[in-house]
């Protein structure tokens, strides 16, 4: 009896933390940055953590990017993700735009970013085992200040991932938002990939 006991709760339990990747984050699918938005102003005083080796960092005095030295006279295309070596980030995701990565290119985007709320010696790691190092630019927002200050952040405690950001994807140019796409849940890939922007540059 205790045993049967055990397993409904232990069943309820995962079917909450389904429901909740899969629904409970369409109570705010859109966030507060929208087209027109300057993000260098809409995150003043943040900056990301490019992708590296921990004895990079170390050479590099653990230096941070300005965003503005990311998106300022350029076009960037960037897309954020729940977190590194998870599921759909690692399997459609990234490999979405990393198979476009040509087309981008003569669509004349400069810079073709994936930012996640992860310390940038993982993603390092992350994005050297999806071979997409040379051809995207993995950038860390280790606090999620980034992701805060765009109201793109998400509490995903439920599947044992802490705060962290929604998945989303936006075209920018000179800093500015053209095209900016949020998913309903984190567990969706709908609107977010490199197929879907590509049709909106």
């Amino acid at each position: 009896m205790a045993s049967t006991l055990l397993k409904r709760a232990s069943f309820s339990a995962m079917k909450s933390a389904v429901v909740g990747l899969q629904i409970g984050a369409s109570s705010r699918a859109f966030a507060a940055v929208a087209v027109g938005t300057d993000l260098v102003s809409a995150a003043p005083d943040v900056s990301l953590q490019k992708a590296r080796s921990w004895d990079e960092g170390v050479s590099s005095k653990f230096a941070t990017t300005p965003l503005k030295d990311i998106f300022k006279a350029k076009k960037v295309v960037i897309f954020g993700l729940p977190g590194a070596y998870t599921g759909v980030c690692s399997q459609q995701h990234v490999p979405s735009y990393k198979n476009n990565i040509d087309k981008f290119k003569a669509k004349g985007i400069d810079s073709v970013i994936c930012v996640a709320v992860n310390d940038p010696f993982v993603l390092n790691a992350w994005a050297d085992k999806l071979e997409a190092i040379d051809s995207i630019e993995f950038y860390g927002d280790f606090d999620g200040s980034f992701h805060k200050s765009l109201e793109l952040d998400k509490d995903l405690s439920v599947a044992l991932l802490g705060p962290r950001s929604q998945r989303w994807s936006a075209y920018v140019v000179d800093g500015k938002v053209k095209v900016i796409n949020v998913e309903e849940a984190p567990s969706d890939f709908k609107v977010s990939g490199g197929d879907v922007i590509l049709g909106q540059i």
